[in-house]
């Protein structure tokens, strides 16, 4: 059951503590994937903010994972990047790898854009590709590993929130639209993403079953943090990029490693970092016109 550290009022005095010092109240927040911190980078006007510095915060250990909140603007929009962000396999409660997502709600963030490092189950995917995630199979989920588990806090969400619509299908178009205009149709696809616990990667035979269930990517994480975006109201676009491609032949001599996922995403970072920037400038926000400061 959650902690006392994950709570609304401990949620609320986060957010606090972060919007005394913040530049705006920001309206979009983006987590960056292994390998993507980059996206981060973007941002002009920076504010960097240690997650050890920040009170309740869980603390990122993985190579990959900077561990930093970034406030900045991001053509005209305030808007927080997570440089790291935290997985089951790092050993916190489930409630407390999501804890970051309600404090961003609890700051004005509206819109969550997410992108994750995947493995490519899908074999007309290839090393590179960027897949735009339309629906996730959560395999821990199966298990009752739900973020939402425990007493529901009605300040949040409701009990049973729905997830038919979990990934925004106007954020999805815009992604569409705005790789066509960049000229990155030939690396963008759409699929789904299914999550596992980790840390080890998928057997031969895991990677089969989640191809057949209907997955066309595998990763450690996003979904938690999807299911506790959408349960307390905001609006979802996640990303996926394909850094190695999953094993699904026993013949095969290719093994997935953590250092070819770093590479891959430092290959196509610059164009990442342009589509979510040009997505940021067009999205609607409900709060952009009386954008306020935080003073």
């Amino acid at each position: 059951f959650p902690d006392s550290a994950t709570g609304y009022e401990e949620c609320k005095a986060t957010a606090d503590w972060l919007l005394a010092q913040a530049p705006a109240r920001p309206l979009v927040g983006i987590v960056c994937g292994s390998g993507l911190g980059g996206l981060a980078e973007m941002l002009k006007d920076q504010l960097v903010i240690k997650y050890s510095d920040i009170p309740n915060f869980p603390q990122s250990t993985v190579h990959g994972h900077a561990g930093k909140l970034v406030f900045g603007t991001l053509k005209g929009t305030a808007c927080v990047c997570m440089q790291g962000r935290f997985h089951l396999y790092e050993g916190h409660p489930i409630q407390k790898t999501t804890m970051p997502i309600r404090v961003l709600k609890l700051m004005g963030v509206e819109t969550m854009i997410l992108t994750n490092a995947a493995g490519g189950l899908n074999q007309d995917f290839k090393v590179g590709d960027v897949m735009v995630i339309k629906d996730h199979i959560n395999i821990p989920g199966f298990a009752g590993n739900n973020p939402l588990v425990g007493a529901n806090d009605d300040r949040f969400g409701v009990r049973f929130p729905c997830m038919s619509d979990a990934y925004d299908r106007d954020l999805q178009k815009l992604a569409r639209d705005v790789a066509a205009e960049l000229g990155y149709s030939a690396f963008m696809k759409e699929g789904v993403y299914s999550a596992l616990g980790g840390p080890s990667f998928e057997t031969i035979a895991e990677c089969r079953m989640l191809r057949l269930l209907g997955a066309d990517t595998v990763g450690m994480s996003t979904v938690h943090e999807v299911i506790v975006a959408r349960h307390c109201g905001m609006r979802v676009f996640a990303l996926s990029l394909v850094t190695n491609q999953a094993v699904m032949d026993y013949d095969s001599e290719q093994k997935a490693n953590h250092e070819e996922v770093l590479q891959t995403g430092a290959q196509r970072a610059k164009e990442l970092e342009k589509l979510v920037s040009t997505m940021v400038s067009r999205i609607e926000l409900k709060n952009k016109k009386s954008q306020e400061t935080c003073q």
